[in-house]
């Protein structure tokens, strides 16, 4: 019987994750694969044996990881020796690359005297063709498998580490919502406002104040529904201690509904802007963060945008505004503009089907789990 164990730091992996393990067990070969780790409550009820639920503890920002470093230590120590007891044949590293880029590397060095060489496989490349390419090395040398999920990584790496396998497994989001038609575009459908402040708590903390400040300016001139949708209830809490929410209907859970029905969204740069794109919203897009890290991003970033669905676009489709330009005006003017322009928001649309088409058909998981069957074959 195969064993896996799996890392998911993050509320996103930990989907990935979930699906990832579906996958796996519907071929007959892992059907009753023994499956532990770290994630979250999608991976736990997909049958995944945790150790502790690693998404709940995401952080981001330089001072957030090294205020809670001892925490994250422990949790690296659990689970490098967990691994070393158990033997793992496979270990799959989802994103969050701070902790799993490390966790690769000290898995091959403490496994080197021991006669077991597990297959390790990196689900989601770290973003290293925007910043720190230095990575590379590492990467290629510690991890077997890349799986990729958007279609220019593969030729970025054989450019630069031509023997290192990547294999192209297209998005997840397409197999997420492949039973769902694409929603049309109705432009006499009523006014809604989205706000997505983010899945993690400092995000929430940063953002969610000019969201709200934005969507009163915006107010003042136009009237329309105001939704927000966050992950859990533990930010549902705290979005109503850091700004005032009178007349914003809050939910946890329910993104593709509230998609489906939203005019404009006002959205964290990050995974969900691929959703945004998936379901045909045009989003202004934001991101703050500590000044420290903003002045190490902005010193090695190398792409000109950070939306995704801007980078996959090569232009910006999605007005972006980034640390001291992500203001309550900044925000309400992009958005009202996108509110009141339909011909505008037309025209995203175009320019989204193409950034969709571009991801792949179906299937991502199951190409994902038929590419780590190959290499555990070997």
């Amino acid at each position: 019987m195969s064993k896996f164990m799996i890392i998911a730091g993050e509320a996103s992996g930990d989907t990935l994750g979930a699906e990832l393990v579906r996958a796996l067990r519907e071929r007959g070969e892992f059907a009753n694969a023994e499956v532990f780790g770290a994630g979250g409550p999608k991976l736990s009820a997909a049958g995944v044996e945790l150790a502790f639920d690693l998404a709940a503890h995401a952080v981001v920002g330089i001072w957030e990881v090294l205020k809670n470093y001892g925490k994250f230590k422990e949790f690296f120590e659990q689970l490098l020796a967990m691994a070393l007891e158990r033997r793992p044949d496979v270990v799959v590293l989802i994103d969050y690359p701070g902790f799993n880029l490390r966790f690769a590397k000290a898995l091959r060095e403490r496994s080197a005297g021991l006669n077991w060489r597990p297959k390790i496989v990196y689900y989601v490349s770290p973003q290293i063709w925007a910043w720190h390419e230095s990575r590379i090395k590492q990467i290629s040398r510690d991890i077997d498998l890349m799986l990729a999920i958007f279609p220019f990584e593969k030729g970025w790496y054989a450019e630069r580490a031509p023997n290192f396998r990547v294999e192209f497994v297209g998005h997840p989001l397409i197999d997420r919502y492949a039973t769902n038609v694409r929603p049309a575009i109705n432009p006499q459908k009523s006014r809604t406002v989205l706000l997505l402040p983010g899945s993690r708590v400092r995000e929430v903390r940063k953002h969610l104040p000019v969201m709200v400040e934005a969507v009163g300016m915006m107010r003042q001139k136009e009237q329309f529904n105001c939704r927000m949708v966050l992950p859990s209830d533990r930010l549902r809490d705290l979005a109503a201690q850091v700004a005032p929410l009178d007349g914003i209907e809050t939910r946890v859970g329910g993104l593709e509904e509230a998609l489906r029905s939203a005019t404009v969204a006002i959205a964290s740069s990050g995974t969900v802007t691929m959703e945004c794109a998936y379901f045909r919203v045009a989003t202004v897009v934001l991101y703050k963060t500590s000044w420290s890290t903003h002045a190490l991003g902005r010193r090695f970033i190398k792409v000109n945008y950070l939306a995704m669905p801007n980078l996959l676009a090569n232009e910006q489709v999605y007005p972006e505004f980034i640390q001291h330009e992500a203001t309550g005006a900044n925000l309400a003017g992009a958005a009202g503009e996108l509110l009141t322009n339909p011909t505008k928001r037309m025209e995203i649309t175009a320019k989204l089907d193409h950034v969709i088409a571009s991801l792949g058909g179906v299937g991502a998981s199951h190409r994902a789990a038929k590419y780590i069957s190959e290499l555990l074959a070997r």
